[in-house]
C-alpha cells in the first residue's frame, strides 16, 4: 500500500483551500475543505496511474493548517 500526505492550506487573501502534494504530483484548489479533501480522493489515484506509479491500493494522509492573524 502505498500512502501519501497531502498538505491542505487556507489561502486567507484568494479564500481557498490548496491542496499540495510533490510526490503524486498534485496541486489543486477549493473552496471548502470537504470539496477539496473529496477532489484530492478522486485524482490522486488517476494522476499517479498516468505517471506510471501504482493508483491503486493508496492511502492518502491530509494535513490542513489555517493561519489566522491575532487582533491585539
Amino acid at each position: 500500500m502505498n500512502e501519501y500526505t497531502i498538505t491542505l492550506t487556507w489561502d486567507d487573501e484568494a479564500q481557498r483551500w490548496d491542496a499540495i502534494n510533490d510526490d503524486i504530483p498534485l496541486a489543486l484548489e477549493a473552496g471548502s475543505l470537504d470539496l477539496l479533501m473529496e477532489r484530492c480522493r478522486y485524482v490522486a489515484p488517476e494522476i499517479l496511474s498516468l505517471n506510471g506509479k501504482r493508483g491503486k491500493d493508496v492511502t492518502l494522509r491530509f494535513v490542513a493548517e489555517r493561519r489566522a492573524k491575532a487582533f491585539a
